[in-house]
């Protein structure tokens, strides 16, 4: 494994997580809770087999919150010294004596607070050279050239190579923290046919640079997208199913995680409220959040307010088993935390047993949906509503592409005529799905 080299080690920054809480105690602080944090990376960007930009970042940070009762303060500072440690705090506290009090503010009671922590191996710091970077960009970019000469322009590929370290503490008695690596490689390309040009793109991400696909395959299904796009067409309105391809399911479980999130239950401003314990999805739904993986995108022992996160099963049999909450927002909805502040950990769709081109046999006919576009979620309500770019399937085969549509529904209908999830499960982020085969959806196009 490569060396890291961040500038403080991370007994450093459990010192200066101790002079935080110190120094806002002899402030008169009731409560205190910080994170200390430094990060660094490169990211390199080929277009068109020239470089065209190299990033390098090096960043660290202090955020302070501080309780006076239930008066709360924030402050924070990008500089370690201890004069400016010591700012921040006063500062934070200035601000507390300031606000409105709020019943809910506080921090998480001690019992919450994780206290076995383990290694779940998130950290491979990746010393990639630049010269090297350059190389996989190019080669990501050129293996997409290959193809077809009417891949003929890119918008670039890239490789990130990013590493950081944290450390989180509050009065209660808590403080941990651990060093964690993301890296990526992308690339997205156009190809060109008369008049018409379409866009697609790929990437992979992982904790581990070893556990990337390689540049040349990356860029090779980049470019195969892209040309699959050409002589796209309008339909004309109809009604019919919609297979939502993994990359563009994922956000439909986005979708159900902001509706399902403390913020907006507690604002009422979301169509979930009040569904605890009811048929939300079709009974073929079964969702987990999994936040001991090993390597996990989003793996972690504790949430940002030091709860011990826990594997739970979020939707059983269709039926909604849990909410997201952190303690603020548990406190405003009169329930306990689910370990959720920050967001969801490793949140699994359960896959079924057919891969995209077992969903397409099975669809029949109606539209495969690569790419979505626009924001038109109202999570009050769940109506949807968003321009997409795909494929129309006759006879369970790929008849043609189609472009500049509308797909139209409520999230409610949407999540109950779940009929099929694919196999073909994609790990990018904290939601992790195959292609999701909804019933029926309204498809707006000529």
């Amino acid at each position: 494994m490569a060396k890291a080299k961040f500038s403080h080690a991370l007994d450093a920054l459990r010192s200066i997580a101790a002079d935080v809480l110190a120094r806002a105690k002899a402030g008169g602080a009731s409560g205190c809770e910080t994170e200390v944090s430094e990060g660094y990376g490169q990211t390199v960007t080929v277009r068109m087999g020239e470089v065209e930009t190299i990033e390098y970042n090096r960043d660290k940070g202090i955020g302070v919150t501080v309780y006076v009762g239930k008066q709360k303060g924030y402050a924070s500072t990008s500089d370690f010294s201890p004069k400016a440690v010591a700012d921040t705090v006063d500062a934070a506290l200035s601000i507390a004596r300031f606000t409105a009090a709020d019943e809910a503010a506080g921090l998480a009671e001690p019992e919450l607070l994780a206290k076995e922590i383990g290694d779940l191996d998130l950290f491979h710091p990746w010393d990639v050279t630049v010269e090297r970077s350059i190389e996989m960009a190019k080669a990501a970019e050129a293996a997409a050239f290959r193809l077809d000469r009417r891949v003929a322009n890119s918008e670039g590929a890239s490789v990130s190579a990013q590493q950081s370290h944290f450390v989180a503490a509050n009065s209660n008695g808590f403080m941990a923290g651990y060093p964690s690596s993301r890296h990526y490689v992308s690339v997205a390309v156009i190809a060109a046919q008369g008049d018409e040009m379409e866009r697609d793109d790929w990437y992979s991400s992982a904790r581990s640079h070893r556990d990337l696909a390689s540049p040349e395959a990356i860029g090779d299904y980049a470019g195969r997208r892209a040309l699959a796009r050409l002589g796209s067409r309008k339909i004309g309105t109809r009604h019919a199913p919609v297979l939502f391809e993994a990359p563009v399911a994922n956000g439909l479980l986005g979708h159900f995680v902001g509706a399902a999130s403390g913020g907006n239950l507690y604002r009422k401003a979301s169509f979930l409220v009040d569904a605890l314990g009811k048929p939300l999805f079709s009974p073929l739904v079964q969702l987990r959040e999994e936040p001991h993986l090993r390597r996990g995108l989003a793996s972690g022992y504790f949430d940002d307010d030091g709860v011990a996160t826990r594997a739970r099963d979020v939707v059983k049999d269709g039926v909604l088993e849990g909410y997201f909450l952190g303690v603020y927002s548990a406190r405003k909805l009169g329930m306990s935390t689910t370990g959720n502040a920050g967001g969801n950990h490793n949140l699994i769709l359960a896959p079924g047993n057919e891969n995209l081109v077992g969903l397409i046999r099975r669809m029949g006919k109606g539209l495969l949906v690569t790419e979505l576009m626009g924001q038109g979620v109202n999570t009050v309500t769940g109506d949807y509503s968003r321009g997409a770019a795909g494929y129309w399937v006759e006879g369970g085969e790929i008849a043609y592409p189609v472009s500049e549509i509308t797909i139209a529904g409520n999230l409610r209908d949407m999540f109950r005529n779940i009929v099929a999830i694919g196999s073909d499960m994609l790990v990018r982020g904290s939601r992790q799905c195959g292609s999701i085969l909804v019933d029926g959806m309204t498809i707006a196009g000529d």
